[in-house]
């Protein structure tokens, strides 16, 4: 199966191509830093460039894009222009739409969980209240309903916090937390804000799974099983890892000037698990992230 990966050298775009390499011929796109791209088939295209990626699927011919490329950062959106935020982040993501089905290829898109209203309660399903508190949620949501008005050969994956060790120039937030714990410095960590943790190496996995599968036409939330709140989840890397969780410094949303305060949300994964796809829980997750460090390059 041939698979067009965008934003290859993004955070999770280098895990997929590590996975989604293995038994596929994969084209994977990058803009700036190329990460692991460069171990695989590869090429420099900014997805903006509407010439340039239509000449691309007339050459490439794709059965699946993963479309990952974008303005991916909540804190990164609000500083930049905005109309430039919405040309990337929705109008190109509609061109690739409409080049999936000139082309009939399968688009998997990742969205994001805070599109949802984060004052529900938490562990959503897919039909839960949409309130998106920021540019960058509203820019994911408005891209969704781009995709559905386009064609039907898509999955929009809303994707919770990703977990696990970046590679190369990436870096997660639970990496930077992971190196302050080992290093005997005290990550601040929030107290009052819920999440279902994924770990990257699942995302890619099921991403991997998802591709060549028959699922379209369809949302679903992209996470993993359990509700955390940042602490819990440093809590828990402590225990695994054998660091000293006292020196979790504790500290609120409101701590952080002008952070999007979104207080849970938290997602039901029983759609997508019942589709036979497997999630792990936080433990086993963290389990194989520790387990596993240093192997994935």
């Amino acid at each position: 199966m041939k698979i067009l990966i965008t934003g290859g050298s993004g955070l999770l775009g280098q895990y997929l191509n590590i996975f989604l390499s293995k038994e596929n011929e994969i084209l994977t796109l990058y803009r700036n830093n190329p990460g692991n791209c460069i171990n695989y088939n590869s090429l420099c295209q900014d997805i903006t460039g509407f010439k340039g990626m239509s000449e691309l699927f007339s050459s490439f011919r794709p059965d699946a894009v993963v479309h990952c490329a974008g303005f991916t950062r909540p804190e990164a959106c609000s500083e930049e222009n905005k109309e430039e935020v919405i040309f990337t982040n929705v109008e190109a993501t509609k061109h690739i739409s409409e080049l999936c089905d000139k082309h009939n290829a399968k688009l998997i898109y990742t969205s994001t969980d805070l599109v949802y209203d984060g004052d529900s309660g938490g562990m959503m399903k897919e039909n839960g209240k949409l309130k998106p508190l920021s540019m960058y949620a509203e820019t994911k949501l408005e891209t969704e309903k781009e995709i559905q008005n386009t064609f039907r050969n898509y999955v929009i994956l809303r994707t919770s916090l990703l977990i696990g060790f970046g590679l190369n120039h990436s870096k997660t937030n639970f990496h930077i937390m992971y190196d302050a714990l080992k290093e005997g410095s005290s990550p601040k960590l929030f107290s009052d804000q819920f999440r279902t943790p994924f770990s990257l190496l699942n995302a890619a996995e099921v991403i991997s799974e998802l591709a060549v599968s028959d699922v379209k036409e369809i949302i679903l939330n992209f996470s993993g099983r359990d509700r955390l709140s940042r602490v819990e989840l440093g809590e828990l890397v402590c225990d695994l890892a054998g660091f000293d969780k006292n020196l979790i410094e504790k500290i609120k949303m409101t701590d952080v000037p002008g952070f999007p305060a979104v207080k849970d949300v938290s997602l039901d994964t029983s759609l997508i698990q019942s589709f036979g796809f497997k999630i792990k829980s936080a433990e086993e997750a963290i389990f194989e992230i520790l387990k596993t460090k240093g192997y994935w390059k």
